[in-house]
């Protein structure tokens, strides 16, 4: 039985913390099964560190130091394979690292032009670090390359994200409807759109979306300000005073509590 062919199909389901959790299961079999698989390690390390940066489990810290020890694995062995890069970026963004996951993404893309998680995650690390004028591009040839991903929904939402944090508005309410509609259950996707909802005027629908959310939210992480400030990562300074005038802002009028 091939455990790492069912792993990848697996990670082609709708992303959520069941799903994380058996694609997880079926790369620790196949790493099991040959310890020494460039492809298994990489991949259980990707899927760790996204367990990790999702929220979707109570024991982060484990998860990223065993992603860490996994993607060195995997680099070493092949350090040319774009798969090992991009799990190694995967660690660093768990590990709000952005900085230094740029080039292990970039690396990753020039190895692979087809590996549109790459594309999408520097996009992010982009965001982040302050050159947001460069995300959107990124995340955009990742959708020409395969418009049917299963992560779509968080692709729309980085773009959705730019949007709003350069106050255009209207744009980003149109791509977190479009994050909501590929993907219902992520309770990200009902926190950016209650903010940019409830920044537009439309406080009725910012209320139900915030209220979503928290249902959805494995964590308390919706509960206050103050508490997603401290769960969160929102990139250096300059970026972090966008979300607090865009983001924290919206949220604050759809009624969520500073503390």
């Amino acid at each position: 039985m091939d455990y790492l062919l069912r792993g990848q199909a697996a990670a082609l389901k709708l992303p959520s913390r069941d799903s994380c959790a058996e694609v997880i299961c079926l790369f620790e079999q196949a790493l099991a099964l040959d310890p020494g698989s460039v492809e298994a390690q990489s991949f259980l390390a990707i899927s760790l560190a996204a367990r990790a940066i999702e929220g979707w489990t109570d024991s982060a810290p484990n998860d990223i130091e065993r992603a860490e020890q996994l993607s060195q694995q995997a680099l070493t062995e092949a350090p040319r394979s774009p798969l090992a890069h991009c799990a190694k970026g995967q660690v660093m963004r768990a590990q709000k690292r952005y900085v230094e996951a740029i080039p292990e993404y970039e690396m990753a893309i020039a190895l692979n032009r087809n590996l549109v998680s790459a594309y999408v995650h520097l996009g992010e690390c982009k965001l982040f670090t302050g050159s947001i004028e460069e995300a959107i591009p990124l995340v955009e040839q990742a959708i020409r390359i395969n418009p049917y991903h299963p992560c779509i929904s968080w692709w729309y939402i980085v773009i959705g994200m730019v949007h709003l944090l350069e106050s255009r508005t209207d744009e980003a309410i149109g791509w977190f409807e479009r994050a909501r509609t590929a993907n219902l259950v992520h309770p990200a996707i009902h926190a950016h759109l209650a903010s940019a909802y409830a920044l537009k005027g439309e406080v009725e629908c910012a209320v139900r979306e915030l209220a979503e959310a928290r249902r959805l939210s494995a964590d308390d992480r919706f509960s206050s300000i103050a508490r997603l400030r401290a769960i969160g990562y929102f990139g250096v300074p300059k970026v972090r005073a966008l979300f607090e005038t865009t983001y924290f802002a919206g949220l604050h009028k759809a009624g969520m509590p500073d503390l």
